[in-house]
């Protein structure tokens, strides 16, 4: 594999297949600003800025080094802490504004999750400075918020992060990494090296391989058929950390082409399987805004951009967010086998039990299909958490309402967190079918069906009691959105004023339903 490792070209041919980039920084290249917290993708402690060559641009993503294997970073720049004040070369060296602004803020106390927020910041000024994008409050909390600090407290830091573009200006600091033309020439000189290679890493000890089509994904499916598949690795890298299980060989998915497309032909939204919650993010910002605000709900900055909506839903776990979105929107599953024979199944069909699919061995998900009548409907997505980011959902509902003149003609109730798997409250459901969408009444019987048939899960999250309780308030608040009533909400993402010119049209002349942020608290 070849990478760039801040300013010098790397080739490595010995590496097993699950060593981190965390590891490969501390171990084999004595890099220890980078700090090991909680080995699990949660503290940002062990940050990592990742370039990645984008049509002919340099973009910097942040990634939580101690669950990503240094493997899956091939052909990529990848920039520690201790590169970021040897930028300039000068000889006496000079802070990144990152860097300045942390120290002219006060930023910082005892220095441990300092090195990670500093290269969260530091992507996020890499970034705005090669796009003219104007830094706020919004975009520094978004680049840190999955980064925990215990001891400093959040204000300075946020500060800091406001105050670099000034910092750089008082400080005459132009040398950016997202412009560096000899950045870029080596990295697409590295891209034709990994692209000869045939995307592959073996040696004795485990085989690391990462295709780029899909007749490639088949093709080492076929060959490795006891391999481990891997996209983000997000929750399966802690079989590593956590229970150090060692992986033999792993198939990286996460470069796949025809998994990563998003298409909408007008009639149907094509998601491929690993396309990330970042990804996904950026494309629905501006078309659908319910979905923008849950993505920005589900754990850190970090994890959004390794985590897969694949990855997510073949997890099979009953706190997944995203499951509940697709069942409310009726999604289909394009699976293929290693033969290239494919299948459609909806996802309402694909969940057996508590980590159990349909899914076959020799088989994989390919993309996610979406009727676009479905998401002009009126939907909303609830997520309840401790937490505004970086949090597990005590309780998820997803909502789908359609309505014929004066009447709901369908809906769905899609839960998380509430059971073994994401499950649907078809009795709550099949209540308001047929029903005026003002019926207080049939609202009151849909929350009866609703305590009747479910029976949630208590654990450390919550009880089953609370869980219930909530569940019955989410489907009132959505039933209220449905009919104009504007519901008291919080997100991590406050809705624009030009995405509120979005609302839904609704019958009787009940106005407009206003554009739920993403999800509530109680």
């Amino acid at each position: 594999m070849h990478f760039l490792l801040n300013d010098k070209p790397v080739t490595e041919t010995a590496l097993p297949s699950d060593f981190t980039a965390l590891r490969y920084l501390r171990e084999k290249r004595g890099l220890t600003g980078t700090k090991e917290g909680c080995a699990s993708g949660d503290c940002g402690a062990c940050t990592l800025l990742v370039g990645a060559l984008e049509g002919g641009e340099l973009k910097y993503s942040t990634f939580n080094s101690c669950i990503t294997p240094i493997q899956s970073l091939s052909g990529k720049h990848l920039v520690s802490v201790e590169y970021l004040s040897e930028l300039s070369g000068k000889a006496g060296g000079e802070l990144h504004p990152a860097q300045q602004a942390m120290v002219e803020h006060h930023g910082s106390q005892c220095g441990f999750c300092t090195p990670g927020i500093v290269l969260s910041l530091a992507g996020l000024y890499e970034n705005s400075q090669s796009s003219d994008k104007t830094i706020d409050r919004e975009s520094v909390c978004d680049a840190i918020s999955g980064n925990l600090c215990r001891c400093t407290g959040y204000r300075p830091i946020i500060d800091a992060g406001l105050d670099m573009v000034k910092t750089a200006e008082d400080n005459q600091f132009v040398e950016l990494m997202s412009k560096n033309e000899k950045i870029k020439s080596q990295l697409s000189a590295m891209k034709e090296a990994v692209s000869s290679e045939k995307h592959s890493s073996e040696n004795d000890r485990a085989t690391y391989l990462q295709p780029i089509t899909l007749a490639e994904l088949l093709q080492a499916k076929a060959s490795h058929a006891d391999a481990t598949m891997i996209a983000g690795g997000t929750d399966l890298m802690l079989e590593n950390t956590q229970r150090f299980h060692d992986f033999a060989t792993l198939i990286d998915v996460s470069q796949v082409a025809e998994l990563k497309q998003i298409q909408d032909n007008g009639s149907t939204l094509t998601l491929g399987a690993s396309v990330t919650y970042s990804e996904l993010e950026n494309f629905s910002k501006t078309r659908y805004p319910h979905i923008y605000n849950l993505l920005s709900r589900i754990a850190s900055r970090q994890i959004r951009n390794r985590g897969t909506i694949g990855g997510n839903v073949a997890n099979a776990s009953p706190i997944a967010d995203l499951p509940p979105l697709l069942l409310a929107l009726d999604a289909d599953m394009q699976l293929v086998k290693v033969d290239g024979s494919k299948r459609v199944v909806n996802i309402n069909d694909f969940y057996r039990g508590y980590k159990t699919t349909l899914l076959a061995k020799d088989e994989l998900i390919e993309s996610f299909w979406i009727d676009l009548t479905k998401l002009n409907a009126f939907h909303r997505f609830y997520k309840v958490s401790k937490r505004m980011e970086d949090d597990i959902s005590s309780v998820m509902l997803a909502v789908r309402f359609e309505l014929n003149d004066d009447k709901i003609s369908d809906v769905r109730f899609a839960f998380g967190g509430m059971a073994a798997t994401p499950i649907r409250a078809v009795k709550a459901e099949q209540s308001l079918i047929g029903q005026n969408v003002n019926d207080e009444p049939a609202l009151a019987q849909a929350i009866e069906n609703l305590r009747n048939e479910l029976t949630p899960l208590s654990d450390m999250r919550a009880s089953s009691r609370y869980r219930l309780d909530m569940a019955c308030n989410l489907i009132k608040k959505a039933w209220l959105e449905l009919n104009g009533t504007q519901v008291p909400t919080f997100s991590g993402h406050p809705v624009s004023d030009s995405l509120l010119t979005l609302g839904y049209e609704l019958p009787s002349n009940k106005g407009q339903g206003t554009q739920e942020k993403g999800a509530s608290h109680a």
